[in-house]
């Protein structure tokens, strides 16, 4: 990969040693996957913000960095692993409180948004099409390549901080068009009808055609929160970061040969894999984090009602300030919900506090089983609204 003269400037340390350890990264990731050139982006999305994920090693990298170095670009984050006001709320530890709020403080050294959200598109980081960022949550990387027309490969940590800190990253991958078209085409026979359909979905296709880029056809409409769920259930459970919706993204993609069948019996195949049978002892949305749609969703219905088990919302803060705005909060706290803002149950350390989860995400139920020991029910918005109040 070709360096230019201020990018070598910044590999021999002109900027600083957090500079040159960055565009270290950059080239090595540039070499190993064949880029020509470092190309610049509009903003980047760090993963790897929860204590539970980084351990003290991450954290002392993040302060060395922190020494001297400083984001160049838009930079915001994932969620970290509770929430960064109320943590007492969600019964989090004071020590492993206390270690988050140091990985907070460094994130912040480095001139980073303290956002610590999955969904930044829905809080005023919204690229146009054509742009190229550094993201790297899956289903933020998905839904900004295939509902935003961006241009980004899944980033890990390490080169996303890399990135913001150089402003730059490699032109390989999902940054070239010839690597964006779609290689399958996947017909889907029956309609989905909510957003937890649209995981399912999700899950059947990603099960079926692993990491190729699909083409489906036969999906109406889908609102913004169906296709949320939709990508954050096609990534994890398939792997790609890209896809075309016939009618419905903006992408333009060549049409492939190859073809597969999605059947009423694969929705439900991916219901009955998704569903346990232990009794519901925990309610949670937000995975990817809820929009002020849901919010409003979720206060209509539940107004007048109140929890009979714990029943979360995973949020954005900025998002939650806008609907207290609205008045859309009060109603939602008075029946006994929690908000849990800056985090989700991906990445909180909330393993086996609870027995079987129910939630509106396929992806909520890989990492409620994955990573937090739960037993998982996959069901509509409104029925999870049913199960933490009837």
């Amino acid at each position: 990969m070709e360096l230019n003269k201020e990018e070598t400037e910044i590999l021999n340390g002109r900027d600083g040693n957090a500079a040159a350890k960055s565009m270290e990264i950059l080239y090595a990731l540039g070499e190993i996957f064949g880029a020509e050139k470092l190309i610049d982006i509009s903003s980047v999305q760090v993963a790897g913000v929860s204590y539970n994920n980084l351990g003290d090693a991450g954290l002392e990298y993040l302060n060395n960095l922190a020494v001297d170095g400083k984001v160049k670009v838009k930079t915001m984050l994932n969620p970290a692993g509770m929430d960064l006001i109320d943590w007492k709320k969600m019964g989090i530890e004071e020590d492993f409180a206390q270690k988050q709020i140091k990985v907070i403080e460094a994130f912040k050294k480095l001139g980073i948004r303290i956002s610590a959200t999955c969904t930044p598109y829905l809080i005023g980081i919204e690229p146009k099409i054509g742009e190229h960022i550094a993201w790297s949550e899956s289903s933020a990387v998905i839904y900004a390549n295939s509902v935003l027309g961006a241009k980004t490969n899944r980033e890990g940590g390490p080169s996303a901080l890399a990135a913001a800190i150089v402003g730059k990253t490699p032109c390989y991958g999902l940054h070239l068009d010839k690597n964006r078209q779609a290689e399958i085409k996947v017909f889907v026979e029956s309609n989905p009808k909510n957003e937890a359909d649209f995981s399912a979905l999700g899950y059947s296709i990603g099960k079926k055609i692993e990491n190729k880029i699909p083409l489906i056809y036969g999906i109406k409409n889908a609102t913004g929160e169906e296709l949320k769920n939709f990508g954050a259930s096609l990534a994890t459970y398939g792997g790609t970061a890209i896809f075309h919706m016939d009618g419905i993204t903006p992408n333009k993609t060549t049409i492939p040969g190859d073809s597969v069948n999605i059947s009423k019996t694969d929705i439900a195949d991916a219901y009955d894999f998704l569903n346990d049978r232990e009794e519901i002892d925990f309610v949670s949305v937000g995975c990817p984090h809820a929009s002020i749609a849901e919010i409003q969703s979720i206060a209509k219905q539940i107004e007048g009602k109140s929890v009979k088990k714990p029943f979360w919302i995973c949020i954005a803060r900025k998002t939650k300030e806008k609907a207290d705005e609205l008045g859309l909060v009060k109603p939602i706290e008075q029946a006994g919900v929690l908000f849990a803002c800056d985090t989700c149950m991906a990445v909180s350390p909330l393993k086996n506090r609870f027995k079987c989860m129910a939630t509106n995400s396929a992806k909520a139920c890989f990492y409620g089983r994955g990573t937090n020991n739960f037993n998982v029910r996959l069901m509509s918005l409104e029925d999870c609204i049913k199960e933490a109040t009837e």
